[in-house]
């Protein structure tokens, strides 16, 4: 999405005009529905006063196109600067341009990785052309008007306060450097010349405007590239936090030892690449000689991961990578080197079918492994068994003696990147509060509406694309088909008759071609993604008289996931635990999908709510 888009003379008018920032600030909010901080505001102040130095030669054409905070496809990530135009030759080329306030940093032993003062103090970050680099890559595999158009992307970095002391430009950075340009304080004239050689004629094409209105090319999904990336291929550009988590956690992996056992705890939210990285990193440590496996708890993805890699891996093979979190109760302490926790807020207290063995399964695991990585989103715990947390973890680890580290996964790839949805859902679910009551303008598809078929009907249509849209529902439906096979879990309408998937494809569910017909469940859902997805919000979340109200008796007698609710609910801090699970299970199941969320509420009043929620809602 282009958030601000005029030519060169026109940006430098704005600058000239002092309000540059105040213009980007306004498109900001207006097209992506995203306040700005003033940190923000002031490093965009100082950047464009950088770039209308550099600009400010005659032989940069004026009709050149300038882009700023170009928001990338799919992503919540903004490159900063584009400039835009044509060569000696008339092909067409977009410099992409990553600027930095930075003034000193320090180098680490991490690929790609640099330390830096930022707000919060020192931080390690991509390098500035790392992050070029992968900005343009990224681009590049989305657009295919880049592809097919011959539009040639030039990333760089252009860092205005830093001084040229060989810290970003030599040793294990060369490489990063050779692909994307970089320019420091006293380079002002070198971006210049490079832009330059690049831009000879002004912009008559409109190339942002047809990259932004080009074809998107389907986003790649993990299941179906994993059988590449089991092979050591790279089918995902590992961009911003994901590439400082996976290197952070190389590192620890390879200096861990029985006797310095470190752990690392990675907060993500819905869509921030954390199976993404958890993958890569399996495959690399496997690849180092490290004795290492992917854990989760929930079975469903491990059931898809293990479909797409037959063929290609040995069912045994894949057995001794991809393991639940239940098995490692009698394992004797430091038999792995790494064990890689996947949704890690769904690990429970005791293992076993009847939840009697073990004493921890987050004791357990970094109990058994030198090194242990715990991806988790502590909003995605949806059953009163759920034990995985920060502070559950850090308990274990100090027992053990192991050193914790923690590290944060924001930027987001599910719900078209729309942070502002992201935020709305977080405030209209009553989860927390957020600067988002209303969900403004955004690509995203969210809609409310009327009547179970018309939920219905758009999956259907939705689904026609890639077999990538399914609906699911709370479990508020007892699931007769179970000993009933004509029997129907869903007759909300006379043409609206479904059956609980569970029954034939289980964790394989979403995959199946005629599964479309059948309601998923969040234990069948949690973890993996579609591109359209259909909520139904049953009895368990109401609003009255505009509160959001739970109420864990409507769950069907067989959702363990608010086990003993009866006990519960006579305690306060219980009453609590069962709220929070019943709002984060919609949230999960709202959060599953990357292009549009379709919801129908059983209740009316809850549906106006959400309807009233919406900014010019259809």
């Amino acid at each position: 999405m282009i958030v601000y888009q005029k030519t060169k003379s026109k940006f430098l008018e704005d600058v000239l005009n002092n309000n540059v920032e105040e213009v980007i600030q306004d498109l900001v909010l207006k097209k992506l529905g995203r306040k700005t901080g003033q940190p923000e505001i002031n490093s965009w102040r100082n950047s464009m006063m950088y770039m209308d130095k550099v600009l400010s030669d005659a032989q940069i054409p004026d009709d050149s196109g300038v882009s700023i905070e170009y928001q990338l496809p799919h992503a919540g990530m903004r490159i900063d600067f584009v400039l835009t135009g044509q060569d000696e030759h008339g092909t067409d080329k977009a410099i992409i341009i990553e600027l930095k306030q930075w003034s000193e940093s320090t180098a680490t032993d991490k690929d790609g990785v640099v330390s830096t003062h930022l707000g919060k103090g020192l931080q390690e970050v991509n390098h500035p052309s790392y992050q070029a680099w992968s900005y343009a890559a990224y681009l590049d595999g989305f657009n295919e008007t880049v592809y097919t158009d011959g539009i040639k992307l030039l990333p760089c970095a252009y860092l205005h306060n830093h001084p040229d002391n060989g810290v970003l430009t030599t040793g294990h950075y060369a490489d990063y450097v050779a692909k994307a340009p970089l320019f420091l304080k006293s380079d002002a004239l070198k971006l210049r010349e490079f832009i330059r050689q690049h831009v000879r004629h002004g912009d008559k094409s409109g190339i942002m405007y047809r990259i932004d209105g080009g074809r998107i090319r389907p986003s790649k999904q993990l299941a179906d590239s994993l059988a590449s990336m089991m092979k050591g291929n790279q089918e995902f550009i590992l961009l911003d936090e994901q590439k400082v988590v996976y290197e952070t956690a190389r590192k620890l992996a390879s200096k861990s030892r029985d006797e310095k056992k470190h752990v690392l705890i990675v907060h993500g939210g819905p869509g921030t690449g954390k199976t993404v990285v958890a993958i890569n990193l399996l495959v690399n440590l496997t690849k180092q000689g490290l004795v290492a496996k992917y854990v989760s708890k929930n079975s469903a993805p491990r059931a898809v991961y293990k479909s797409r890699l037959t063929g290609s891996m040995r069912r045994t093979v894949f057995d001794s990578l991809f393991v639940g979190s239940g098995v490692f109760t009698q394992t004797p302490e430091n038999t792995f080197d790494a064990l890689i926790v996947d949704e890690a807020h769904r690990l429970n207290e005791k293992s076993g079918l009847f939840s009697n063995l073990g004493l921890s399964q987050p004791l357990e695991v970094i109990r058994s492994s030198r090194f242990s990585v715990f991806f988790l989103d502590e909003d995605q715990r949806i059953a009163v068994q759920d034990v995985g947390s920060e502070d559950e973890i850090r308990k274990w680890a100090d027992q053990e003696g192991a050193e914790v580290h923690v590290l944060n996964l924001v930027s987001q790839f599910r719900c078209n990147g729309s942070d502002a949805y992201m935020a709305w859902l977080d405030n209209v679910l009553d989860i927390r509060e957020t600067a988002n009551p209303t969900l403004d303008a955004t690509d995203y598809d969210f809609q409310v509406v009327d009547t179970p078929d018309e939920l219905q009907q758009l999956i259907y249509e939705k689904n026609q694309e890639r077999n990538r849209a399914r609906m699911v529902a709370g479990y508020c439906w007892d699931w007769a088909s179970k000993k009933d096979a004509k029997a129907f879990d869903f007759n909300l309408s006379p043409t609206f008759k479904h059956k609980w998937n569970l029954a034939d494809d289980g964790g394989l569910w979403m995959m199946k071609p005629d599964s479309v017909t059948e309601i998923g469940c969040i234990h069948t859902s949690q973890g993996l993604e579609l591109d359209y997805i259909g909520v139904i919000v049953g009895p368990d979340l109401l609003v009255r008289d505009g509160k959001v109200v739970t109420n864990a008796l409507a769950r069907a007698s067989a959702d363990k996931t608010v086990q003993k609710k009866k006990e519960l609910l006579k305690s306060e801090a219980g009453k609590a635990q069962l709220d929070l699970i019943i709002k984060n299970t919609y949230r999960t199941l709202m959060t599953r999908a990357m292009k549009g969320c379709y919801v129908y509420c059983t209740d009316p009043e809850t549906a106006a709510y959400l309807r009233h929620r919406i900014s010019n809602p259809a």
